[in-house]
C-alpha cells in the first residue's frame, strides 16, 4: 500500500519561500507573518504523521520546517534592527537621504 502525502506539506514549502523574500523586502513583518503559519501548519501534519505513521509519506516536511524556523529568526532580527533604528531616531535620517537621493535622480 502507497502512504498517503501529508496535509498542506506544499503548502509549508512555498509559506518557507516567501517568508525568505517577506523578511527581507518588508522589515520582517511580513516573513514573520508568513513563517508562523508555515510553522504552525507544519507542526499540525507532524502530529498527524505521529498519530499514524505506517499511512503517511513524511517526505521533506522537517527540512521546510526548518527553512519557517530560519525564516522566523532572520524576520526577528530585521525587526530587532527596525525597533532600533525608530527608537534611536536614526529613522529621519535615513528618509532624508532617501529624498536627496531621489530628487538628485530626479535632476538628472
Amino acid at each position: 500500500m502507497e502512504k498517503k502525502k501529508l496535509p498542506n506539506e506544499q503548502t509549508i514549502m512555498i509559506l518557507g519561500i516567501l517568508s525568505y523574500i517577506g523578511c527581507c523586502c518588508t522589515a520582517g513583518i511580513l516573513g514573520a507573518v508568513l513563517s508562523g503559519i508555515g510553522l504552525s501548519l507544519a507542526n499540525k501534519s507532524e502530529k498527524i504523521y505521529n498519530e499514524n505513521p505506517a499511512e503517511y509519506d513524511l517526505g521533506s516536511l522537517k527540512t521546510w520546517k526548518i527553512v519557517n524556523i530560519i525564516a522566523l529568526v532572520l524576520s526577528a532580527i530585521f525587526i530587532i534592527r527596525l525597533i532600533y533604528i525608530i527608537a534611536t531616531g536614526q529613522f529621519q535620517e535615513i528618509i532624508n537621504i532617501y529624498n536627496e537621493a531621489l530628487e538628485k535622480s530626479r535632476g538628472m
